[in-house]
């Protein structure tokens, strides 16, 4: 039985012209599927699409051709099965950190009560390590404290996906790395579906199953799906001793520098936008064999295996 959870076809987003211009394609036929409780990045150098699509599987953007499927309806708008976190944190200032995530639990269960709404909430705030900080208000949060709250909000409503649009890029790195290890935590224990946008390799890395290479806009594409190999059970002061480590890093750096430019202008001649290649850079330099699970997989077919 498939795994399947949303599945991605022919997306094409078009901006109107402006007077006596030309339209803008940002990305066209843009094709993947996310299983029931994959982890997926997308990485993409700016102005190739990568907020845009996020929004349209939020609901917030229409695309201007294809479809989106998630758990086997089509995405038609905004809903309370999809929780989206920015990279701004949208908390409502004039309410304290748990006010602000029962704000949105009243939204998804209108009918519970005073204590089922506190007990939601409390689950989270101490979830995202925040206990003890619930009746602050945002001004007397930090960044960091902030962002653990958005996040904690996106989770209360219990999303069928989790929708993250760079939600730590304005962060210093300490804080960064700690909200990380949080989100990983979290999402081992829910086994959340995530679609996550970054530009940070090794924040992919580590929290990724798959990692989804945009090429350059405009007419952006998804050029690859790099398979994260490394075991799930990742740790940022551990990762990088792992000999498939820097294999999978050298492929997403030397795409960022180089390929997404080549591909821009001259595709593989082998490249199919409805099946983009799956690529597993760590398994072919650290000499493994391929899974079974792998090449059995519901996801795009293994196209090859790249060797840098």
């Amino acid at each position: 039985m498939s795994n399947e959870f949303l599945k991605v076809e022919g997306l094409s987003k078009t901006f109107a012209a402006a007077r006596g211009g030309a339209a803008l394609t940002v990305f066209e036929n843009v094709n993947f599927t996310i299983n029931k409780g994959e982890f997926v990045c997308i990485i993409g150098h700016s102005g190739c699409g990568k907020s845009t699509i996020l929004n349209v599987l939020a609901g917030l953007d229409d695309a201007s051709g294809g479809v989106v499927i998630m758990d086997e309806r089509e995405v038609a708008g905004p809903s309370l099965d999809r929780g989206v976190v920015f990279q701004g944190h949208a908390l409502m200032p004039w309410l304290t950190a748990k006010k602000n995530v029962a704000f949105a639990v009243k939204s998804r269960w209108p009918h519970a009560d005073r204590a089922k709404v506190d007990e939601i909430c409390q689950r989270y705030i101490d979830l995202v390590g925040l206990t003890g900080s619930e009746n602050r208000r945002p001004a007397e949060l930090s960044g960091g404290m902030k962002q653990r709250v958005g996040i904690a909000r996106a989770f209360a409503i219990e999303p069928k996906m989790l929708l993250l649009d760079e939600p730590f890029g304005a962060l210093d790195a300490l804080t960064r790395g700690v909200i990380q290890d949080e989100l990983l935590k979290i999402c081992a224990a829910t086994h959340q579906t995530v679609f996550m946008i970054t530009h940070d390799v090794d924040e992919a890395i580590l929290l990724a199953d798959k990692i989804m290479l945009m090429s350059n806009g405009p007419g952006a594409h998804i050029a690859e799906i790099v398979v994260n190999t490394l075991p799930r059970n990742r740790s940022r002061h551990t990762i990088h001793k792992d000999p498939q480590y820097y294999p999978i890093r050298n492929h997403l750096v030397d795409f960022l520098v180089s390929r997404s430019k080549n591909f821009t202008e001259q595709p593989p001649a082998d490249y199919d936008p409805k099946h983009p290649p799956l690529v597993t850079p760590g398994l072919a330099d650290a000499g493994l064999a391929i899974p079974e699970s792998l090449l059995n997989s519901q996801t795009p077919p293994l196209a090859r295996v790249i060797n840098h």
